[in-house]
């Protein structure tokens, strides 16, 4: 048996606008969620802000200034040889307001030239529609996504991107992690909503859920519909759950554990809310408020493929004194796992468990979009990166990755390692939190220079690739 991948595997790597663009108001853009968020400094929580204060530090103003570098930083991606290269479309790019009524030329034409770029080395873009940045206007006005007028403008963002780029781009998603929005106890990054205190949180969240699962299937129904060759994807937070023992109660728990994940994933796929969608909402204490119609919307609007992010496992206990480790999507902690300094457990056993659980209950193809270890690198005196821990993290996940496709028979299409290159973190604002094979000049504080190196990752990655994944040697 061959140990390559397959020819027509898309090995790339993954950013998000928010976190790499930078240039937060050239070109026309409005003001995203991301725009008003601190970054965190001295181990101290980002503060959300309703508009920009002067005095304040916001990563995503410059992050790593993509806007300017872009040919740069894909001709990096060119030469470690990626096949694809997933990134976001900034919605306040296109629609500043979000509910605007036509779409922004300057930032329209912004992508034309990354996606034309791309094209000049062969790249495919894999495109999310929503990537933790939506308009900053429609939570002001709106309330978010708990308010079902969100759809309308989704769609609408969508199908001028779909026409625009329709022989550009033929891989896409809709939204990014979208079970966030339930996992996480203040969903901000995902849906811009803060819960206030005369609501019932499960109702908030569970209805914002349902507006962007109308949203995301009217989006797949468009996008078919404008070109029936493109292939259309949902994107979760994926983390195995393991039993902590084996004891029948933390079984139990541990299958409750995973129902965020099959919520979205069992709508998005088979079209309808299932038995665990049924139990999750019960858990949860929260309703769901259907209008006529929006059963059939569901049903016409299923994805061609899942795409998913894997970091860490958790192992779950009805202990309620267990360690709980992790970020978003915390859980017990596992004593035959190691750790990373951000608490994030190392399992790259689970990516493979993680795609057979996927594979097994769906038997759609699988994309995996993001992976990686976040760790603190230095340079040397020379310019060298050393990051031995990265390559060793990767090559353990891809070998688990193979063995899913080659002994268990799972159809994935691709692997793109999160934040191929280094970007602003998500959680906390950090530089010094690296993912990426491409080391940027900038820290916590934005002091740098945004000077490009290469880490030794770089060169591991590109023998890879070279090799069909077969050579994962130092």
């Amino acid at each position: 048996m061959s140990n390559r991948l397959p020819d027509n595997f898309l090995w790339g790597g993954a950013t998000a606008a928010n976190q790499c663009e930078g240039a937060y108001l050239e070109g026309g853009k409005g003001l995203s969620i991301a725009d008003v968020e601190m970054g965190s400094q001295a181990g101290v929580r980002r503060e959300i802000h309703d508009e920009i204060h002067p005095d304040s530090y916001y990563p995503s103003h410059e992050a790593i200034d993509f806007y300017h570098h872009y040919k740069e930083d894909i001709r990096l991606f060119a030469e470690m040889g990626f096949k694809c290269y997933r990134m976001s479309i900034a919605w306040t790019r296109i629609f500043p307001n979000g509910d605007d009524e036509e779409p922004n030329e300057e930032g329209l034409a912004f992508y034309d030239r990354v996606f034309d770029e791309l094209h000049k080395y062969g790249i495919e873009p894999v495109v999310t529609l929503h990537h933790y940045e939506m308009p900053l206007h429609l939570v002001k006005k709106y309330g978010s996504w708990r308010s079902r007028q969100l759809v309308d403008f989704a769609v609408r963002y969508a199908k001028a991107v779909f026409e625009r780029y329709k022989d550009k781009v033929k891989y896409w998603l809709t939204f990014n992690e979208i079970n966030a929005l339930v996992v996480s106890p203040r969903p901000w990054h995902q849906a811009g909503i803060i819960y206030r205190e005369d609501e019932n949180e499960a109702d908030v969240k569970l209805q914002a859920a349902h507006h962007q699962l109308l949203a995301s299937a009217l989006t797949v129904k468009a996008g078919h519909e404008i070109n029936p060759d493109f292939r259309i994807g949902c994107m979760l937070i994926y983390h195995v759950s393991y039993p902590r023992t084996c004891r029948p109660e933390d079984q139990i728990i541990s299958r409750e554990k995973t129902l965020p994940q099959f919520y979205f994933g069992d709508v998005q796929v088979r079209g309808y809310y299932s038995n665990v969608c049924r139990q999750y909402q019960e858990m949860c204490g929260g309703h769901v408020q259907m209008e006529p119609g929006d059963e059939e919307i569901l049903r016409q609007g299923t994805v061609d493929f899942i795409g998913f992010s894997y970091y860490f496992s958790t192992a779950e206990s009805a202990d309620p004194t267990a360690e709980v480790v992790g970020n978003v999507a915390k859980g017990g902690r596992n004593p035959y796992l190691q750790i990373t300094k951000w608490g994030w457990q190392i399992d790259p056993l689970g990516l493979r468990t993680a795609l057979d659980q996927l594979y097994d209950r769906y038997q759609v193809p699988l994309f995996i979009v993001e992976n990686g270890m976040g760790a603190i690198d230095t340079v040397e005196e020379d310019g060298s990166i050393h990051d031995s821990y990265r390559i060793q993290y990767l090559r353990e996940h891809i070998s688990a990755m193979k063995d899913a496709v080659l002994i268990d028979h799972v159809d994935l299409m691709g692997y793109c390692p999160w934040g191929c290159i280094d970007l602003v973190s998500a959680g906390t604002g950090e530089m010094r939190k690296r993912y990426g094979f491409i080391y940027v000049d900038k820290d916590d504080e934005g002091n740098g220079t945004l000077k490009r190196s290469r880490k030794d990752s770089f060169y591991w990655y590109k023998k890879v690739i070279a090799s069909g994944g077969e050579d994962l040697s130092d």
